[in-house]
């Protein structure tokens, strides 16, 4: 397995911390960001496509059905935020960690998502179809229904994590780790596991999905004589 970032618990830890400053007022589109701290502000509707975020903080922020389409987060932290129903399509992510977060509905789709870190989020329903995640870790995050059909995924890991019901029609995968996650449930896409790692017990929980993808017909029934 590949060696994981570190995890940030606080933004004090942040390389950018001293350069941070308080802003209040909500984000409008196609700006540029920098060194701006969002705390506890509802930004709920927001519509802000093409912004430009770069070593940015979000705390308790509810970004729920908002716009940010085509937006730019460069070393942005997003801690306790609500992204449901938010409209991130054809996002670009870079060294970025979202933690404590509920993504419920959101539409990532077409996203690039290269060395971004997930912990303890709830990810349910989201629309990533088309995306390239590239050492994207979901560390301790609850993972349901979600899309992940024509995506590239390299580097992926999930130490800690549920995938339940997830789509994989036409995935790419390379190196996607799977060992460390603590169940496994594929809703479709049987045909694009390879390249997914996989512990031996995971094998005897993926079973009936290999057979389906190899054509097997696994019957209890006895045979007719």
């Amino acid at each position: 397995m590949k060696k994981m970032r570190p995890i940030i618990q606080h933004i004090n830890e942040l390389s950018f911390a001293h350069c941070l400053s308080p802003s209040e007022d909500a984000p409008e589109a196609s700006e540029d960001h920098s060194g701006a701290h969002f705390d506890d502000i509802d930004l709920a509707n927001l519509r802000a496509e093409g912004t430009h975020f770069t070593q940015v903080v979000f705390t308790d922020v509810n970004f729920s059905d908002g716009h940010l389409a085509r937006s730019h987060f460069n070393e942005v932290w997003i801690h306790q935020a609500q992204l449901i129903g938010t409209d991130l399509a054809e996002t670009r992510w870079i060294d970025s960690q979202i933690g404590t977060s509920v993504l419920a509905g959101t539409a990532l789709f077409d996203t690039e998502i290269f060395r971004v870190t997930f912990v303890g989020c709830k990810l349910t329903g989201v629309n990533l179809r088309g995306a390239e995640l590239r050492d994207v870790s979901f560390v301790d995050c609850a993972l349901r229904e979600i899309d992940l059909s024509d995506t590239k995924m390299t580097d992926v890991t999930f130490p800690g994590s549920t995938v339940d019901d997830v789509r994989l029609d036409k995935a790419r995968l390379h190196n996607v780790d799977l060992r460390d996650a603590r169940a496994i449930g594929v809703a479709s896409g049987y045909d694009s596991l390879t390249g997914m790692i996989i512990s031996p017990h995971q094998l005897l929980d993926l079973a009936h999905e290999f057979a389906l993808a190899l054509g097997v017909t696994v019957s209890a029934d006895e045979p007719s004589v």
